[in-house]
Order: structure tokens, then C-alpha cells, then sequence
């Protein structure tokens, strides 16, 4: 099974008249329209996607974009008026109350933004309360709940009434109750927003350090891009009940879909998301430190048009850099190997460093980022303008002419 969630053209229509509604919409109405002559709202259109098992993935968008609407439809609390949603490889928009029912008891739970507790009750009691629904003995939903409330970080609280709690450890309270049937997939509906900012980043914290405990599969809604980027493995932006786009935070980043896209990211901090992975170029020509002379790397400069390349061993072990005037002089030397020229105390990062890894090493340095694996082999190199770039938001234009100012000064 390669998918734990897909859903295929889904579509959700609120309205008296669907079957017309229905039928604009085949022929490519768009919502507008399709409201204008029918009186229906297309709250969701055409939405596809897919969610790995163990995938944190992120649907947001903005309030009225349909990304809530969406989320119930994964678990038919809200009835899809066209489409499929498959469950571990089974079509569910067909299944009865009763295997419904046995869907959202065993595979999925839901964690809500204004946590749904009951006030006259304690922690454990409310963590337990779905079991106790269905007639699960007080032993034995005591027993899971209280293990739900340890993997929350709760044990203590177990007594004391969810009134008296935080707002932080009443979303923890909810949490551990969703845990608490063991469910393969959590359904979260903007459950941080209504936090404070402080605590809403405590719990996203939170909720990845037990992701690697738990290891399920997470849907997550939110209206916020930063939330999403911290959190989602990969996020699908929504807009008018449209999915605009999928892809993860980088690629969203770098490869916006279109102008709503690229207007949602204009903003972000790229530093902590774009990596040397996106930003290298692979560099083919390479100087061999055992094999190649001062001729030869002198043919090889001109030939690419450079005054430095990359040196390696012969397995394409990274071993740093020569330049033009170096190898000029070993030349006039008679020297037989570029041995002499290599400089080797410079900047190596992985494919996943951010360009804020990276900035401190070229502070003190004129030389590009070679990008190696954990064997140290080459795969590439991040230029110094490619960095800035990044981090500052100029374009290259503009990076060009603030280093001829300061060669001027």
C-alpha cells in the first residue's frame, strides 16, 4: 500500500440545486459564476491528493479557502457531493453509518481548535471518553487513556478538572484523547490557533517530538504559511476550494505554482528553507589531484572560463580548491602534480544545510560551497551570490553592483 489517504476530483457543493450546479461545473464555471446562476457554493473543486503513512502533511489556505471542509470529507463527517476518498486502499464514499463509524472509532481521530472537552470532568475522564462511549470497561480505558497522557506529557494532571488548565495543556488533554484509540491517522483542524503565540509554538514543538514516538499519519489545518512550513513534510495550498498546489516547503518556495502562490510566500524567511541541494550547480569539470598536472588544469580553466576548480581524488572525494595563479607558478616550477596548489581548509556543507547554515562560512571566505555526501564526495557547489541572494532577497543585478561599490570604496 502506497497511500495511507488519497482522495481523487472530490467535490463539495452546498445548495438546493447541485445537479445543475454539478453540471457548470463540468463544463469549467468557475465558483462565481457557478453561484451567480444557481445559488450553490462550490466549497471544494476537483481536489486530488495523496498522504503517505507516517506523513505530516499541511492543507492550508485562507478562511473560506475550503481547507476544513476538506478535512471532514477525509472521514465523511461532511458528505463529498462528487469524487472518492480512499482509506488504506479502500474507497469509503460508499461505506454505511456503521462502517463509517468503525472508520473514524479505529482509524482516525480528530483534534478540533477549541478542544472539545467536557469542563465537569478530569483529564483522564475526558481522555478515556470515547472508549467509555463505547462500552470499553473502566479498567481498560483507564489503562489506555493514562498512556495517552504520559506520550502527552500530562502524568500528574490526570486529576485535575480541564477547567482549571492551560489553554496549551487543554489542546495537550485533546490530543491525548484522539491518541487514545491508537488511531493510524489524526485529523487536526487548525488545533494550535487558538493559542497564544508562545504556546502555539510549544506545541508544535511538541507535536513533532511526538510524531517521532508515535509515528502517524497527520493531517494538519492551518491558515498559517510559517505553521505549515515548521510542521508539514509536504503542505497543499488551497484558494477558492481549489488545490493550487503541493509540493514541500522548498519547492513551494522556489517553484511557486502561480501568482496566489508566490503572493502567500513573498514574506518568508527563505534562510531556514531553501539548502545547497536547490541551490548547487553540479560542477562538471574538476581538477584530479593525483592525475592531473598544471597543463592540464590550466586547459580545464579555460575551457569552462574559470580561475578556480574544485579538486578530487579519483573516487570524487572532495578535497578543495586550486586557482589559476597557483597553478601558473607550479607550471613555471616544472612541477608535474598541482599538489602544491591545493587549498584545502575550505567550506564543505550537506545537500540539507540551509542558507543559514551556510552564510557564516562564506563571511571570512572567497570561496564557493562545495556540497559533498557523508562520504565526502563532490556533488556540487553553492555559489557565494547564490547565498546572498537567498538571504537578502536581491536579485543578482543588484548583488553585482553592491560588490562593485564596495571593490570602489
Amino acid at each position: 500500500m502506497d497511500n495511507k489517504i488519497e482522495i481523487k476530483d472530490l467535490s463539495l457543493i452546498f445548495g438546493s440545486k447541485k445537479g445543475e450546479a454539478k453540471k457548470l461545473m463540468k463544463e469549467g464555471k468557475s465558483k462565481e459564476e457557478i453561484l451567480e446562476k444557481t445559488g450553490c457554493t462550490v466549497a471544494v473543486k476537483n481536489a486530488s491528493l495523496e498522504i503517505k503513512p507516517g506523513e505530516v502533511f499541511v492543507i492550508m489556505g485562507l478562511s473560506g479557502s475550503g481547507k476544513s471542509t476538506l478535512l471532514r470529507c477525509l472521514n465523511r463527517l461532511i458528505e463529498p457531493t462528487m469524487g472518492q476518498v480512499f482509506v488504506n486502499g479502500e474507497d469509503i464514499t460508499g461505506y454505511d453509518d456503521k462502517q463509517l463509524l468503525g472508520i473514524r472509532r479505529k482509524q482516525m481521530s480528530m483534534v478540533f481548535q477549541h478542544f472539545g472537552l467536557l469542563p465537569h470532568r478530569t483529564v483522564l475522564s475526558n481522555v478515556g471518553f470515547g472508549m467509555e462511549i463505547q462500552g470499553i470497561s473502566v479498567e481498560e480505558r483507564n489503562k489506555k487513556a493514562m498512556e495517552s497522557v504520559e506520550i502527552v506529557g500530562l502524568q500528574g494532571y490526570e486529576n485535575m478538572m480541564t477547567s482549571e488548565l492551560s489553554g496549551g495543556m487543554q489542546q495537550r488533554v485533546g490530543l491525548a484523547r484522539a491518541l487514545a484509540n491508537d488511531p493510524e491517522v489524526l485529523l487536526m483542524d487548525e488545533a494550535f490557533s487558538a493559542l497564544d503565540p508562545l504556546i502555539r509554538s510549544q506545541m508544535q514543538d511538541e507535536l513533532l517530538l511526538l510524531q517521532e514516538k508515535v509515528q502517524k499519519t497527520i493531517v494538519f489545518i492551518t491558515h498559517d504559511l510559517d505553521e505549515a512550513i515548521k510542521l508539514g513534510e509536504r503542505i497543499a495550498i488551497m484558494n477558492n476550494g481549489e488545490i493550487v498546489q503541493i509540493g514541500t516547503a522548498e519547492e513551494i518556495l522556489t517553484r511557486p505554482a502561480n501568482d496566489y502562490v508566490t503572493s502567500f510566500v513573498e514574506n518568508i524567511d527563505r534562510t531556514s528553507i531553501i539548502t545547497a541541494g536547490t541551490l548547487m550547480f553540479k560542477q562538471a569539470t574538476k581538477a584530479r589531484l593525483k592525475h592531473d598536472g598544471p597543463e592540464t588544469v590550466m586547459r580545464k580553466m579555460r575551457e569552462a572560463g574559470v580561475n578556480v576548480l574544485p579538486v578530487v581524488r579519483t573516487n570524487q572525494t572532495f578535497m578543495g580548491y586550486v586557482y589559476l595563479e597557483d597553478v601558473l607558478k607550479l607550471k613555471k616550477e616544472g612541477k608535474k602534480t598541482i599538489e602544491d596548489a591545493l587549498i584545502s581548509d575550505v567550506p564543505s556543507v550537506y545537500p540539507d544545510a540551509t542558507v543559514g547554515d551556510m552564510l557564516p562560512l562564506i563571511k571570512d571566505s572567497q570561496f564557493q560551497v562545495a556540497v559533498v555526501n557523508e562520504q565526502n564526495h563532490l556533488l556540487g557547489l553553492v555559489t557565494q551570490t547564490s547565498i546572498i541572494i537567498e538571504a537578502t532577497g536581491h536579485n543578482e543585478e543588484d548583488i553585482n553592483k553592491l560588490i562593485e561599490k564596495a571593490n570602489e570604496l
